[in-house]
């Protein structure tokens, strides 16, 4: 297992390092986005090339081809919309003035050495069930590990394409999106990731990979509510969007749930 951990570590810090220059090349930091779900779909295949035959079995067929799914859709749906907006993302924009013209050497830790270590620590589960360490378990696991991956791709996917579609409109400059998964939940890409990941762990628990990896997504979830997801948006989306501090207080910041009736609360 220490080789295993030492290789793709080492895979994820190059990675890291060749995206970099990458972003260097083209002038926007924010190209590292849409390399974040590719990114987990190569060390789950680097690993997989190092499984012996006899230990592959369908629990990892599983466990790669949901991994693989996943990532091809967000590094789809990023890298479509980086492509699309020429500026550069407004959170690396701020810690480009906070930094000063250093940022563009200091980047290389700060952003995406340190998100390549992330990618390592969250593939943890995936990557060392797919290298056929440890005996399988139960297949019986895969059943709900399956049903919570598909609820959360579902809850990316279409959340990510009716706010796409919400923000193409013209007449949608600072308003706030209400209506379909934004009527459960503030965050539905956040809430999908979430159960993504926890549905990750437990086909990879079924392949083999060991308890203590739980560690992983719930290390996911920390950054989803604490870090980069939900407080970091939130941060200064209310100056933005005048109709946020109300939307915030009918709907659910993260659990999907019915809208809250504001009328009974006054």
């Amino acid at each position: 297992m220490q080789q295993v951990l030492i290789f793709t570590l080492l895979t994820a810090l190059t990675g890291g390092f060749c995206i970099w220059l990458l972003s260097r090349l083209a002038g926007r930091y924010c190209i590292i986005d849409a390399f974040w779900g590719p990114g987990f779909a190569v060390l789950a295949t680097v690993t997989a090339r190092t499984c012996p035959p006899d230990r592959w079995g369908i629990a990892q067929t599983v466990v790669f081809t949901a991994i693989c799914l996943w990532a091809a859709r967000l590094g789809i749906y990023l890298g479509n919309r980086i492509l699309r907006d020429p500026h550069e993302d407004r959170r690396y924009a701020a810690m480009a003035a906070r930094y000063g013209p250093g940022f563009r050497w200091s980047s290389l830790v700060i952003v995406f050495l340190l998100q390549a270590v992330i990618m390592w620590f969250v593939a943890l589960p995936v990557t060392i069930s797919c290298a056929g360490i440890l005996p399988q378990r139960s297949v019986l696991i895969l059943i709900p590990g399956g049903l919570l991956w598909a609820i959360g791709v579902f809850f990316e996917a279409v959340g990510d394409w009716q706010l796409a579609r919400f923000r193409a409109q013209p007449d949608s400059a600072g308003k706030v999106l209400d209506s379909g998964l934004w009527g459960l939940t503030r965050h539905p890409n956040y809430f999908g990731d979430f159960c993504v990941w926890w549905g990750l762990w437990l086909m990879s628990y079924s392949a083999g990979a060991p308890g203590w990896t739980m560690i992983s997504p719930l290390a996911m979830a920390f950054f989803l509510l604490r870090v980069s997801g939900v407080t970091l948006l939130e941060k200064d989306i209310g100056e933005r969007r005048p109709g946020y501090a109300e939307y915030v207080r009918r709907t659910n910041a993260f659990f999907p749930g019915p809208p809250a009736d504001v009328s009974k609360r006054d």
